[in-house]
């Protein structure tokens, strides 16, 4: 090997060294990966993104992650991705959901009890429902249900309050009558119309716009967000702000999410709960706000609103009493949620 050569290659192996050095000092950092999930739960929402109670659904699913470390994932399937709430209450009886977000309108055709809270003009207003629900009361109808069908009520939901909707102006309550209008699968709904004097159809929340399209049903009756989310007000322009019934709604836990929470960490159960009450603060929160926004998009996009006169909507109100003499049995229980709702009224004019 001459002189050349052998100056060389020790320089290029120094070199070569340093260059393996620096390589590894300089490479890019790998990103630090998140824990895998040691438990995964299922969270049916049947209203598209954006809604109010899907912003929660999400929201809590954040929170529970956060607050156990990664260790339990809710997984959130909006737009009625697990099926109808009638279908999900069924399949969380038997664990094959975890979580939901149900109204007590389907709750009521596994839990009969629960149907006082749905009566006709049961309410003066929100605040007057909330100081039932978030009482004693509440806690009745909560016990029931759990008693009933295993599911642990973790919050109270706002849905607002329902008017109805229909392609032909509504001003009276002789203007209802013999109107074809859409209900969901509650046999309390089935009465209210029936004693109103329109003709209750049953049909999917997903039909709702086509059977309006087509005129196959006349109208409907929902919450103001829902009107708008669904784009009804599109074929259906002109509401009757009647306000027959306020329907609230439950974040719903099976029974076998709650023990694989228990077994996974003896505090997980309450961790949900404390998240679930998080949840429920932030849904009503949103629901006040999206109520106002909807109701003023829809009268800006043209929608025909009139509200019922005093005379008229004791009309309404003398059409169901039918309803309440079925409940008879609960009477005691219907005038505790009707004191609730003078009480509150004597406190807020003090």
């Amino acid at each position: 090997m001459n002189k050349h050569l052998r100056r060389v290659l020790p320089l290029a192996a120094v070199l070569l060294a340093v260059g393996l050095v620096l390589a590894v000092l300089l490479r890019p950092r790998a990103k630090e990966t998140a824990p895998l999930p040691e438990l995964i739960l299922r969270y049916a929402e049947n209203q598209p993104e954006g809604y109010p109670t899907t912003e929660a659904a999400y929201a809590f699913a954040d929170m529970v992650s956060e607050r156990t470390g990664g260790r339990v994932q809710v997984r959130v399937y909006s737009n009625g991705a697990l099926g109808s709430e009638t279908s999900v209450i069924e399949q969380m009886e038997y664990g094959g959901i975890d979580f939901s977000r149900a109204s007590v309108m389907s709750l009521g055709e596994f839990v009969p009890e629960t149907y006082v809270l749905q009566l006709p003009y049961l309410y003066e207003d929100d605040e007057h429902m909330w100081t039932v629900l978030d009482g004693p009361i509440g806690q009745v109808f909560l016990d029931s249900i759990k008693r009933s069908i295993g599911l642990t009520g973790l919050a109270w939901f706002d849905a607002g309050v329902r008017h109805f909707y229909t392609n032909t102006p509504v001003e009276t309550l002789d203007d209802l009558k013999g109107l074809r209008i859409r209900i969901g699968e509650s046999s309390m709904m089935q009465s209210i119309i029936g004693a109103l004097g329109a003709e209750p159809v049953p049909l999917a929340y997903d039909d709702v716009y086509s059977a309006l399209a087509k005129g196959e049903i006349d109208g409907a009756e929902n919450n103001w967000p829902s009107y708008a989310f669904t784009g009804h007000y599109e074929v259906a322009k002109y509401m009757l702000l009647d306000g027959h019934t306020r329907i609230p709604e439950l974040l719903l836990a099976s029974e076998e999410a709650m023990e694989q929470l228990a077994a996974l960490d003896a505090s997980y159960p309450d961790i949900v709960r404390a998240c679930a009450r998080e949840a429920q603060a932030l849904e009503r929160k949103l629901w006040a706000e999206e109520e106002v926004n909807s109701e003023q998009k829809m009268r800006d996009a043209g929608v025909t609103v009139t509200t019922l006169s005093a005379a008229q909507l004791a009309l309404f109100q003398a059409a169901v009493q039918p309803i309440y003499e079925k409940f008879s049995g609960q009477k005691a229980l219907i005038e505790r949620i009707r004191a609730c709702g003078k009480n509150y009224k004597k406190r807020k004019e003090t």
